[in-house]
């Protein structure tokens, strides 16, 4: 499968505007830190852009992830994005372990990309000029955006062998290239 027929998959199973920003800013992490680990990353911006699609019309565990997994199979997607999609949620780690970079990476930039997000819609100049301490400062307000897991940020810092201000400034420099897809240009 590659990014257009990705695209249009996605596009099949999320109207979500939101969920669509989100699944384009982990394809931009995954993208980096492809080039950052010298890996395929045609392969990781696929992974990234697809960990989500299926999220909207099956938002419970385990339908999540696995429904998607179905489907991905369907459409004869290697199983190597299959395995990915599967183990960056919590209930398929038995059969799907993080027990690859590819799938380490996915984790570690899932929850941070979505909290970045946030952050860069509170302030003025979005993510221009955006530091990790910024980030760091919102991560102690546990009321601001409180479903995203500061464990699972900061333990994917560490499963990537990164300081959590390297793992944020990447993601942010990742975001950054891709501001207006996301809707987080300055105007």
């Amino acid at each position: 499968m590659n990014r257009d027929d990705a695209l249009t998959l996605l596009h099949e199973y999320v109207r979500n505007d939101a969920l669509i920003k989100h699944m384009l800013a982990v394809e931009s992490a995954m993208g980096f830190y492809a080039r950052f680990f010298e890996e395929d990353e045609d392969l990781w911006r696929l992974v990234g852009l697809l960990h989500d699609f299926d999220y909207e019309r099956f938002p419970n565990p385990p339908e999540h992830t696995r429904e998607g997994a179905r489907i991905l199979r369907e459409n004869g997607v290697d199983e190597v994005v299959v395995g990915a999609v599967l183990s960056h949620a919590e209930w398929n780690l038995d059969g799907y372990p993080r027990d690859t970079l590819l799938r380490r990476t996915l984790f570690a930039v899932d929850e941070l990309c979505g909290f970045i997000v946030a952050v860069a819609l509170v302030r003025p100049d979005r993510l221009v000029g955006m530091k990790p301490s910024s980030v760091k400062k919102k991560m102690k307000a546990k009321s601001f955006a409180a479903a995203v897991s500061r464990d699972d940020i900061q333990q994917g810092a560490e499963i990537l062998g990164l300081s959590l201000d390297e793992h944020i400034a990447n993601c942010i420099t990742a975001l950054t290239a891709i501001q207006s897809d996301l809707g987080l240009g300055c105007e």
